[in-house]
């Protein structure tokens, strides 16, 4: 079976018969389909900003979203065979190749038990010049070579070049066969040639397809928030990996769900299901500095708490912001038409409370998402991660 579909083939350099495999790899583009249950569907809201018109952060201009889910396989552990349930999802931050325009971005740790690459790069330059990528943990390395891969298909083959690409990851282990390593450069291919705007599937899809998230399925979870027009009237998305938390302290709209629906009424996969992590990834369209990303990352930690995450001990709560409102940025590479000195604009740091509101409201809003477009899924050795019915929620919310 192909990884994709006929006309969705790899671009770069690599053969396109390297995506034929025996795995069901499936590739979604935002707008593939309607999305599963979202936490607006049931009545739910999350702060008093509005959302943008595909409440996601492909509702910030530009920024794109694919994914490659694979799946395939039931029963016991088999090491290199299954079951799989895993992928890679790709976000592009804007309509060109990042390398080519790179943008302001910075980071934020809340807990260091996990990875997110080349975020020392970030640091040191301010810039975000490649695609962003989330994955499961073992599958880090292969996803990372096959973005410098993608890279340098795109340049000369004379041309000096280096990449340090942004990849995350969390742990899909209890369902997925992650000592297999599933993932291909073939799929990360996919996802990034599937990246576009609109909606964004969200559950069991790509990086977020064996994921548990406070006890229930988890998985990728996306929202977004307008600005008001005196505020500029910018556009904050969040797209989240959320693989994080304890059931009993399952938060949602102040309500504590996780008590009200303990692992008596729903199962827990495992007794170490809260050992998780969550990736964070923040765009807007506000023209801000990269200490001011740092700063809008940050903020993506109160929307977890208030979803009951703690950023504990066994977690990878890592963030990163990143700003399309300075758009013709040079690229960070030796070249001889790079000017001098650029002109770049600041959003001015009183005014930036409101973008601190919409990262706060859409991380917390995106997590539910997560948790609702998740489908109950069964992985290696029967271990079992229930999704959160849509009604049951609303039942232990108005309890």
């Amino acid at each position: 079976m192909l990884c994709a579909d006929q006309s969705q083939m790899c671009s770069y350099t690599v053969a396109p018969r390297r995506c034929q495999r025996t795995t069901d790899a499936r590739v979604h583009r935002s707008g593939d389909s309607p999305p599963a249950h979202r936490a607006r569907e049931l009545g739910l809201g999350f702060g008093r900003l509005p959302t943008g018109p595909h409440n996601a952060i492909t509702d910030v201009p530009g920024v794109r979203v694919g994914h490659c889910t694979l799946i395939e396989g039931d029963g016991a552990l088999r090491t290199g065979q299954g079951p799989i349930r895993t992928g890679v999802t790709v976000v592009v931050p804007h309509n060109e190749l990042p390398w080519k325009r790179p943008v302001f971005a910075g980071s934020h740790r809340l807990n260091g038990n996990g990875e997110l690459t080349g975020l020392e790069n970030i640091r040191e330059t301010g810039l975000l010049a490649t695609p962003i990528a989330l994955t499961n943990t073992h599958s880090v390395g292969t996803v990372r070579d096959a973005l410098v891969e993608i890279e340098a298909s795109h340049r000369s083959a004379a041309e000096p070049f280096w990449s340090l690409p942004v990849v995350g990851e969390t742990w899909d282990g209890l369902l997925n066969d992650i000592n297999g390593f599933h993932v291909k450069p073939e799929h990360v291919c996919a996802a990034f040639d599937s990246a576009s705007a609109g909606a964004v599937l969200e559950g069991n899809v790509g990086g977020g397809t064996g994921m548990i998230c406070h006890g229930f399925k988890g998985g990728i979870g996306t929202s977004s928030r307008v600005l008001p027009t005196v505020d500029g009237a910018f556009t904050v998305g969040v797209l989240v990996q959320a693989n994080h938390g304890a059931r009993e302290r399952l938060t949602i709209d102040g309500v504590p769900v996780g008590q009200r629906v303990p692992p008596s009424v729903v199962p827990l996969p495992s007794a170490t299901s809260s050992r998780g992590s969550i990736i964070v990834v923040v765009a807007t369209d506000a023209p801000l500095l990269p200490y001011q990303c740092v700063r809008l990352a940050q903020r993506a930690g109160l929307g977890i708490a208030r979803t009951g995450g703690l950023g504990e001990h066994w977690s990878g709560d890592l963030f990163l912001a990143f700003a399309t409102g300075n758009g013709d940025l040079p690229p960070p590479f030796l070249e001889s038409n790079v000017p001098l000195t650029t002109n770049v604009a600041m959003l001015a740091n009183h005014l930036l409370t409101p973008l601190f509101a919409a990262v706060v409201e859409a991380t917390e809003e995106s997590i539910v998402n997560a948790l609702l477009a998740a489908e109950t899924m069964t992985g290696r050795d029967g271990i079992t991660a229930h999704a959160l019915d849509a009604e049951l929620l609303v039942s232990a919310m108005h309890r």
